[in-house]
Order: structure tokens, then sequence, then C-alpha cells
């Protein structure tokens, strides 16, 4: 088996642990395996995203472009996690974002006729796909509320505390799209901390 579909099948059990071999062995049938080079994108704006990633290894940016014509950072994903914009993927419905590879990445995917399949046939999925679901969703929320109830220095070290591994593998444009702050404020920031 693939080292790619291994990993999956690991966060898999680790979620569902009565999850029998042979089911196992079934789901992760239906997966198959991308790879991606830097700059590839695995979803582009205004495409139906027609299969779920799981990022093996490898690094993803989510992006939208803004009426100004702006592009505007919503989202990194590194390994272990679902490269989607899952409201349109679960709906079939063309995706308002871009989702592309700042590195060299491997994905386990999963195709959305496949997912039902497995809904179907594989029951005990089901919960995996809810809790997949409720982390997309509480992530989504999570990003929403920061520009609603925090600072751009409280958003900048949530993200220090949360994404740490994820500073030398992307750009300052990219952060700073993501904080939503111009590359001057985030100097001023890490200053303002340095001094602390």
């Amino acid at each position: 088996m693939e080292p790619g579909v291994e990993i999956l099948l690991k966060s898999v059990r680790k979620i569902c642990p009565a999850v029998t071999d042979d089911e196992l062995s079934l789901f992760a049938s239906k997966f198959t395996l991308e790879e991606l080079n830097k700059k590839d994108f695995f979803l582009q704006f205004g495409k139906v995203q027609k299969e779920i990633g799981f990022i093996a290894s490898g690094l993803v940016r989510s992006s939208f472009v803004d009426n100004d014509g702006n592009e505007i950072t919503v989202g990194f994903y590194s390994e272990g996690d679902y490269a989607t914009h899952y409201p349109a993927f679960i709906t079939q419905q063309p995706s308002q974002y871009s989702i592309q590879c700042l590195e060299p990445t491997t994905m386990v995917c999963l195709s959305y006729e496949n997912l039902q399949w497995i809904y179907e046939n594989l029951p005990v999925f089901e919960k995996y796909g809810r809790l997949v679901a409720e982390e997309i969703l509480k992530r989504q929320q999570a990003r929403i509320e920061s520009f609603i109830f925090q600072t751009a220095e409280e958003r900048y070290l949530d993200f220090i505390k949360h994404h740490s591994g994820l500073f030398n593998r992307i750009s300052v444009s990219h952060l700073c799209s993501f904080l939503g702050i111009e590359r001057q404020s985030l100097t001023r920031i890490r200053q303002k901390l340095a001094h602390k």
C-alpha cells in the first residue's frame, strides 16, 4: 500500500478505532494518489471540486480574488489536513476559491461519487466524515471570528501558537494576506513583540 494511503488510514483509525481491517481495506480502495508540483492547482476558482484531497505530504494555500483584483489567502493546509472548499464539494457547485500547492504535494484523493458510495455501503465511516466536516467548520468559524474579535497582533500570535511549523514554509506576503494586514504592520508587530 502507498505510504500516503497509510498516513490517511492511520488518521482514520485514530478517529474510528472500531473500524475493521476489511472495512478499512474497502475504504482505501476508493482513494487515488495524486502527485502535484509546486504551483500546481488542486482546485481552481469557478470549477466544481470533483474530489477531496487528504494531504499526505506537502503544503497548499487556499485563496480567492477580491473585487479589486487582490489575491486573498484564507488558509494553509499541510500534512494530515484535507484540501477542500467543503461547501462547494458537498453541493458539487463551482468553487469561489483556488487551492494551490506551495510545495510538491502528495494527495490521497476521494471523488464525490466514491464518498457517497462509502457512506452508503460502509456506515462506520459516516462518523469519520462527520468529524472531518466538524473540524473544517470549526476552522472556518475560528477564521471568521478572528477578524471580528481579534486585533492584527492577536491574529499573528494565534498563528504562531497554532501553526509555528509553517513559518519557514510560507512567504511573508501570503502570511500578511492571511492575517489581513500590510507588510509594514507585520514588521511593526514583530518589532513590538521582540522588545517585550
